[in-house]
């Protein structure tokens, strides 16, 4: 757990990040992924699947991940109660995005965990900045 002992809310892709990018169907399991998140799930940190899939195929993947022993705190939205329609906008409020489109790559499970639990994870979250202050 970071030191702030403060969970985070932590925004989690599917393809390229947690299985190999074989998009529509599903890839196999990436290194680690379901055991670095399950730990961050024990770590406290709430995980939400953020992807392009829907219908059928995010179902796929939420059955995949359920297999696998990782249920998401949402998908696809901020919380599980929250009412998307075509007004919704698709920005999401988390704290930290793990994404195969990073800039500079994907880093790998096993580096992702050693960041989000040690003194280094409040540093990654992105600081609010004032108007008048860069």
């Amino acid at each position: 757990m970071n030191n702030s002992n403060k969970p985070l809310t932590i925004a989690v892709d599917f393809d390229g990040t947690i299985v190999e990018d074989k998009y529509p169907e599903i890839g196999k399991a990436m290194i680690f992924a379901f055991d670095t998140l399950k730990m961050l799930q024990k770590d406290r940190h709430r995980l939400i699947l953020w992807t392009y899939r829907h219908g059928k195929e995010l179902d796929d993947a939420v059955e995949f991940c359920l297999k696998n022993g990782i249920e998401f705190y949402a998908v696809n939205k901020s919380f599980p109660e929250e009412q998307l329609n075509e007004n919704t906008r698709r920005k999401l409020n988390a704290d930290i995005f793990i994404d195969d489109r990073n800039i500079g790559g994907f880093l790998g499970w096993g580096e992702i965990y050693q960041l989000l639990s040690s003194e280094n994870a409040e540093k990654l979250k992105p600081k609010k900045r004032s108007f008048f202050k860069f």
